[in-house]
């Protein structure tokens, strides 16, 4: 019986757990934090000065958090497809993007902890959002009702409000003075209900910075697709009824570059909104 050699194992560990850390974006202290271990042990883990195995706990967080098998990450799975063992497929289509509750978002900002969230909304911020708006806005949906939006908002505002959250919202400064005036999809929205909605975004906007900043953009110099981008590890496209998920590291770096192309040619900063949304409300006429 030849002799089970631990080098054989080790090495293929490392090698497996570099690639990881690379493709999250190379922050070994992040990563760290979210396997559970501290910074040295995980350099140790990636040292190569022994030939000491993980614990089996360690493993079992690298395996859940990197979303890979075991198998694959100790080197006894010899899958030719390795960035797919990392990232997943480079594309996939996903139903259920009408549904701000989904499921699927939330496994998506959970492991998104740590990093930033760049977000480009298809109306309103959806944690800014009142119990009015919601029910305006899916009072008439088929598969989405104004509680459980109204409930994700909640989440979604719990959720921005954890310190270690980091998002950037970007959308178009006329998308936010045409909903003032109740224009396009807000014209039947009462004028009470849009002033009781800039009051709550330029309260929490301000209550919120710096953990969110939202920047507003010309509209007639740029567009924004609705995206939400979760750090480095995946970005989703919203195209009516489904997501188009993106796991590559080269959709995801274009996706980020042209988030922040956007923010770079912002007409307002994230200080000036609570001005801005106030000044708005203002301009409201019943």
């Amino acid at each position: 019986m030849a002799r089970y050699d631990r080098r054989q194992t080790i090495r293929p560990f490392r090698e497996r757990l570099a690639a990881l850390i690379e493709q999250g974006g190379g922050r070994q202290a992040e990563y760290a934090r979210r396997i559970g271990v501290d910074r040295s042990t995980l350099s140790q883990l990636l040292a190569g000065k022994d030939d000491r195995l993980p614990r089996a706990d360690t493993v079992a967080a690298i395996a859940q958090t990197s979303q890979v098998s075991a198998d694959w990450l100790l080197g006894l799975s010899q899958e030719d497809q390795a960035d797919e063992a990392i990232v997943g497929p480079p594309l996939e289509i996903a139903t259920g993007a009408a549904d701000p509750a989904n499921e699927r978002l939330r496994v998506w900002h959970a492991e998104a902890a740590g990093y930033k969230v760049r977000y480009v909304p298809t109306t309103l911020p959806d944690l800014l959002k009142t119990d009015e708006v919601n029910a305006y806005e899916f009072g008439a949906s088929r598969g989405m009702s104004a509680e459980l939006a109204t409930r994700s908002a909640q989440d979604n505002l719990a959720y921005t409000r954890r310190p270690e959250t980091d998002i950037e919202v970007c959308t178009s400064l006329q998308s936010l003075e045409g909903f003032a005036r109740g224009e396009g999809i807000w014209r039947d929205l009462a004028p009470g209900h849009r002033r009781a909605q800039l009051e709550n975004i330029a309260q929490l906007a301000d209550e919120l910075y710096p953990t969110l900043r939202w920047f507003l953009f010309d509209a007639l110099q740029h567009y924004a697709p609705p995206v939400t981008i979760f750090g480095p590890i995946r970005a989703v496209l919203y195209t009516g009824e489904v997501y188009f998920v993106f796991n590559s590291t080269d959709h995801i770096r274009i996706l980020t570059e042209n988030f922040d192309s956007l923010i770079r040619s912002a007409t307002v900063q994230p200080p000036d909104v609570p001005r801005l949304a106030t000044r708005l409300i203002d301009e409201i006429r019943d």
